[in-house]
């Protein structure tokens, strides 16, 4: 039985997976979540730390033994016994289908609408409203597939259970509100049926439901980002030099007893939870070490998204396209063959671009799903920074693009404004694939406004 020590912040959903498995298999998990065991944002910045969790995020688990693991899924598979993971090869593929569902298919869409109403991030009414109808398209996979069922999979808890329950406890806490969730009865029998468990309620306590959607609170999003301190001013000479100068930090102290203030009733209502999120260092930008670019991305994908593609968002691409700065590749799914139903291969590519939305301030792409069931394909053009593919600066960006094939076009030839104009504007003869022309089936379009990358499915 496995036996050690869970590495986290309080209240940390990723961990709560570990935790509830580890009630139900019996194993010995100490939890250090406070100083002196474990401080976030200083222990696991540590030498000693990062010896054994080189990305130095948590949850992180060491055993008694030594062992190590990082990731919380791995760590709650490691912690579940035998009737968890799935007690025959098909159960345990299940189990596996529906952890994976819930990093690809809730987390993008529930951190996107949830983290604004937490004060983790800026808000954005677009990205919201997509957000929201991602999860209506999730909880109505669930529901259909919990009509006939107590659990997602077998007739016992799995892990599938704990994972899912996990990454929708958010959601169910802070935004879906009785209307919203009414369409969905099956998920949310479900949900409080894995709850009320006696082993999720040694974890997660009293779970509330939300009575009233959460919505942003730009005072609170405010107060909880950084202080930047204002640049020091050049001091003058002689008695009015002075006189300035003992009338500015008579200034500066009023000031800072003002925001000593309203920062206090915000320490009172932002839980560990949100503290710690908020507290996360930030990544190193990837993009540091290429020159400044004079094209701006935000401005071509305003034009983009809010003017006509052939007459003005194209003609701008084109005025204040970078050549230095900036490239142009060509992408095509490698497996084709696998390709089966249309709506599946069109949550292939939005589960690319959401996995890839912290590339959308350096990237454009528009991506075509050509033909119908069973017989499509997917290739489109994508804009970087730089003259490499960007996948390559960062590991979460690793995950898809190894599923393609990528040619870097020359933007000054003819080809290339050929295809940028067909993708960008969703039409055209494509030839410059005959695996296109075979394919190629002009039907509903479907497009992916004002995110990232432009998506468009044929």
């Amino acid at each position: 039985m496995a036996a050690g020590t869970l590495y986290t912040y309080p209240e940390n959903w990723r961990a709560f997976k570990a935790q509830i498995a580890a009630q139900y298999s019996g194993a010995r998990l100490k939890i250090a979540s406070a100083s002196p065991a474990f401080t976030f944002g200083q222990t696991n910045r540590s030498p000693a730390f990062l010896s054994n969790f080189p990305l130095g995020k948590v949850p992180a688990y060491q055993g008694d033994d030594g062992f190590c693991l990082f990731e919380s899924n791995a760590i709650a598979h490691f912690l579940s016994n035998d009737a968890l993971r799935g007690s025959t090869p098909q159960a345990s593929a299940q189990v596996l289908q529906w952890v994976s569902f819930a990093d690809s298919e809730i987390i993008p869409p529930a951190s996107a609408w949830v983290f604004p109403t937490l004060g983790i991030m800026q808000f954005n009414k677009q990205a919201t409203e997509q957000a929201k109808e991602e999860v209506k398209r999730v909880l109505a996979i669930l529901n259909q597939h919990l009509n006939t069922r107590t659990f997602l999979v077998g007739e016992r808890v799995s892990l599938a259970d704990i994972t899912v329950v996990c990454s929708l406890l958010w959601l169910y806490k802070q935004v879906l509100e009785p209307a919203f969730r009414q369409p969905y009865p099956n998920v949310s029998r479900w949900f409080l049926t894995c709850v009320n468990q006696p082993q999720f309620k040694a974890i997660l306590g009293e779970v509330k439901l939300c009575e009233k959607m959460a919505q942003f609170d730009a005072k609170k999003f405010a107060e909880m980002q950084p202080k930047k301190e204002a640049p020091a001013k050049k001091e003058k000479g002689g008695k009015e030099g002075g006189k300035q100068q003992q009338q500015q930090q008579q200034q500066e102290k009023k000031e800072k007893k003002k925001e000593e203030k309203k920062a206090a009733p915000a320490e009172e209502e932002m839980d560990e939870c949100e503290a710690a999120l908020a507290s996360e260092p930030k990544a190193k930008d990837p993009f540091a070490h290429l020159p400044k670019s004079s094209f701006v991305m935000d401005e071509f994908k305003r034009k983009y998204s809010n003017e006509d593609t052939l007459t003005v968002a194209l003609p701008y691409f084109w005025d204040h396209f970078d050549r230095e700065g900036f490239s142009i590749w060509y992408a095509e799914y490698r497996f084709p063959e696998e390709l089966t139903m249309s709506f599946m291969s069109c949550n292939l590519i939005t589960g690319m671009f959401q996995r890839l939305d912290k590339l959308r301030k350096n990237a454009f792409a528009s991506v075509v799903l050509f033909g119908a069931n069973n017989d499509s394909c997917i290739s489109g053009i994508w804009v970087f920074r730089g003259q490499e593919l960007a996948f390559t600066l960062s590991e979460d960006w690793q995950i898809d693009y190894e599923s393609y094939t990528w040619r870097k076009l020359d933007v000054d030839s003819e080809e290339c404004k050929t295809m940028v104009k067909e993708y960008f504007a969703w039409e055209g003869e494509f030839k410059h694939d005959e695996n296109l022309l075979i394919c190629y089936c002009p039907c509903t379009h479907f497009c992916w406004h004002r995110t990232m990358l432009g998506c468009h499915v044929s």
